[in-house]
């Protein structure tokens, strides 16, 4: 899996307890646009590709778990599949992470993987997001 970039205000907004990381939804979603980790704090702020063929508004819950261990916590999350269909998936290049759940700030902005260039998935191709290349569990992220 690509690089994990963090959302500059996700450490703000994580200290004003504006996330539970165990209890609220985390979605991925794809987007084509460059995020910007100063600028972007919001879903609203950084656009997600075209619904459609395959590509659900909001993307994928993560089913996230969050757990700490000698002062170190750990964000899991679950594999997230998409399946192009009946044509071509819009391009995309970022898989994006917000909280879904939280509506002050309205879908805040976590963090993002860049794969470099866009990709396209055609009909009955999929695309995986696996967290520490794990199957079907594995970490996200870790805050010590």
């Amino acid at each position: 899996m690509a690089a994990y970039n963090k959302f500059q205000d996700f450490v703000e907004q994580l200290c004003l307890a504006k996330h539970n990381l165990n209890t609220d939804a985390l979605h991925v979603y794809l987007s084509n646009t460059v995020p910007s980790a100063s600028l972007d704090a919001v879903k609203a702020d950084l656009a997600e590709i075209a619904v459609g063929n395959g590509y659900a508004a909001d993307g994928i819950d993560t089913l996230n778990t969050f757990a700490e261990a000698a002062g170190t916590g750990t964000l899991t999350g679950t594999k997230a599949v998409w399946t192009a269909g009946p044509a071509s998936m819009a391009a995309f290049q970022y898989v994006v992470l917000m909280n879904f759940t939280q509506t002050s700030p309205l879908k805040p902005l976590i963090a993002w993987w860049d794969y470099a260039s866009a990709l396209t998935l055609l009909n009955g191709e999929t695309f995986s997001v696996k967290f520490n290349s794990s199957d079907s569990t594995g970490t996200i992220l870790t805050i010590s």
